[in-house]
């Protein structure tokens, strides 16, 4: 059976390409960030520690949410037609933005 244009090798799939950027988000970034704000409570530094929440760990969460939600959709919808569904869902996102 020839794999369809949602199980492409090179391209991989939603769900895989979802999970590896939450593991990106969550992994590196995050934990990066909570490291950089440990640093500045450890050397009394209020300002730099209120910089960092601010201004990246809150933006920081809301897409690790929003990467998880889909994560969870992408495994309810399976592939196929379910996930032309959810690029279109993604598409509606976009343009209300």
């Amino acid at each position: 059976m020839q794999p369809t244009e949602f199980e492409h090798v090179e391209k991989g799939d939603a769900l895989h390409g979802s999970s590896l950027l939450y593991s990106l988000l969550d992994k590196l970034t995050n934990e990066k960030l909570l490291k950089i704000h440990s640093v500045a409570d450890a050397n009394n530094d209020p300002h730099l520690a209120d910089f960092v929440e601010s201004e990246f760990l809150g933006e920081q969460v809301e897409a690790i949410k929003k990467i998880s939600e889909y994560i969870s959709q992408l495994m309810r919808v399976g592939k196929g037609h379910g996930v032309w569904h959810f690029d279109q869902m993604l598409l509606e996102e976009e343009g209300a933005l």
